[in-house]
């Protein structure tokens, strides 16, 4: 499974790419693997400063829903439009085209995963 080293994780299976005070979120290879083929991604919190730990969004699988949790405080500046037409795109390319949100970083996080420790924590 792949885990980019440039990349921070969560306990939650969520990733996050920090640039400056902007912040890509998306769900981890694993993640997508375990929900199987991603028909939906509902994200109706643009706009909207959201807690780390809080529900920002929504994925939807043939077999399940699941919440999307925010990794870190801050404002959601904007949703992976490409994801309304083809949510597939979580499951082909979870850490590039499938990404799902942009944040404006609130606080910096001390509590997301590196590479190595993800992968511990998901038994890869």
């Amino acid at each position: 499974m792949n885990f980019p080293q440039e990349l921070k994780y969560t306990k939650d299976h969520e990733w996050v790419k920090i640039e400056g005070d902007i912040a890509t979120i998306g769900i981890t290879e694993f993640a997508q693997k375990e929900l199987g083929d991603i028909v939906y991604v509902e994200v109706e919190t643009v706009g909207e400063t959201i807690e780390a730990g809080e529900v920002f969004g929504t994925v939807e699988a043939v077999k399940t829903v699941s919440d999307l949790f925010m990794p870190l405080s801050g404002e959601i500046l904007e949703f992976n439009g490409e994801l309304e037409s083809s949510p597939e795109l979580v499951n082909e390319s979870p850490y590039e085209s499938g990404w799902m949100v942009k944040v404006k970083i609130a606080e910096t996080p001390t509590d997301l995963l590196d590479a190595a420790e993800y992968a511990e924590l998901v038994g890869a």
